[in-house]
């Protein structure tokens, strides 16, 4: 019997001859393939400009810096996402806050949002609300509270690209989207990530953070040149370039990403189709334009273990997503919180299972999944 983990790329031989073409040539880094990636990825979005970077995380940090974010500010952002979300924030010297999640949605409350920046003076210099699992949660609140508060609106949609709002894709609505392209997401370049915008100013932070604030552009050069060679490093940027064999990866990606994102819902279909009305198992929120990155299931709390070692004794390979991040260790002892300052992240943790979802399965993957299921809770119902 086959081990069916709940994430997995798919590469096929046409993304393997599109690197070894880049292995062939005459350019390994920030050459054509960067510059065609990125059109790709901003076409597809409906945006002017898309930045790429060596990882989404990185991504993330270009955001943060991009908006200007620097010690004193604060950030808000939801309790349940990865860790990388706020330790970006952490990067500029600024202080992540957080509000809780929307149980619904399962993505951040912007009551809670508003509620947390209240809590701290009224202040925010961006809010950072996080499409979870490939949901794509009702933007407009959250930009109505960015202009509230002059604060730059940063989506975190590592987790829905491909997705959509009715008549426009992910990665149109915010100042900033951030995309990741780890194996497990929608396409993949290995490890990689962009960021999305319509903003000229923060497209060029973008492209000088990632490349170690260098510019080769007469046009910003505050000395006179030395000659043909000259640049210049006029602010602190990091080493984040994505390389031209991950762009050609990423290019041929792309172009299946709605077949990605098509079968992923499928496989979605199945399992709601297969899995409703079992009693004490809840299904994740469904809405049209999802991307389905994941597929969240939640049980019982006392079932919870359970049920995860069940399932790994059948060779499916669950995962949790995530621990609330204040509640991590560093988060903790650096910031104070505590069990109990954001019951709904905390009660959706100590339930939340992610079952297997990505285009590669077959029908009969995701069936296996939901007859296992079936069969744990008719033993523990019997």
């Amino acid at each position: 019997m086959k081990t069916l983990s709940y994430g997995r790329q798919w590469i096929n031989e046409d993304d393997i001859n599109e690197v070894v073409k880049v292995l062939k040539g005459d350019w390994l880094t920030m050459g054509p393939k960067v510059e065609e990636f990125e059109k790709s990825l901003a076409d597809y979005a409906g945006v002017k400009h898309a930045v790429t970077f060596s990882s989404g995380t990185a991504a993330l940090h270009g955001a943060m810096h991009a908006s200007g974010m620097t010690q004193g500010d604060f950030a808000v952002t939801t309790a349940m996402t990865f860790v990388a979300t706020s330790n970006t924030v952490i990067y500029t010297g600024a202080t992540p806050i957080f509000a809780d999640i929307d149980p619904d949605t399962l993505c951040m409350s912007p009551e809670n949002a508003e509620h947390s920046i209240k809590s701290h003076g009224g202040h925010a210099k961006a809010i950072i609300p996080v499409s979870f699992g490939g949901y794509p949660f009702d933007i407009k609140p959250f930009r109505e509270l960015a202009e509230k508060y002059n604060a730059v609106l940063i989506e975190d949609a590592s987790h829905s690209w491909g997705g959509d709002r009715g008549n426009h894709k992910i990665g149109f609505d915010a100042d900033m989207t951030t995309l990741s392209f780890h194996p497990v997401k929608h396409i993949t370049t290995s490890e990689g990530g962009a960021v999305l915008t319509n903003n000229d100013e923060y497209a060029h932070k973008l492209k000088m953070f990632r490349n170690h604030g260098i510019t080769r552009n007469e046009a910003e050069f505050e000395d006179l040149p030395d000659g043909l060679w000259h640049s210049e490093m006029q602010e602190l940027g990091y080493n984040y370039r994505l390389s031209e064999m991950a762009c050609a990866l990423g290019l041929s990606q792309m172009k299946r990403l709605d077949d990605f994102v098509k079968r992923r819902r499928e496989i979605a279909e199945i399992y709601i189709s297969q899995l409703s009305g079992i009693d004490g198992l809840v299904l994740p929120p469904s809405k049209n334009g999802h991307a389905w990155h994941l597929f969240i299931a939640r049980v019982k709390e006392e079932l919870h273990g359970q049920f995860f070692m069940f399932l790994r004794d059948n060779n499916i390979r669950l995962q949790v997503h995530y621990r609330p991040v204040p509640l991590q260790p560093y988060y903790r002892h650096k910031y104070g919180y505590k069990q109990g300052d954001f019951p709904e992240a905390e009660k959706y943790y100590r339930q939340a299972v992610s079952l297997p979802i990505f285009p590669l399965m077959e029908d009969e993957d995701a069936f296996r999944v939901c007859e296992c299921i079936k069969k744990f809770f008719m033993g523990i119902n019997s």
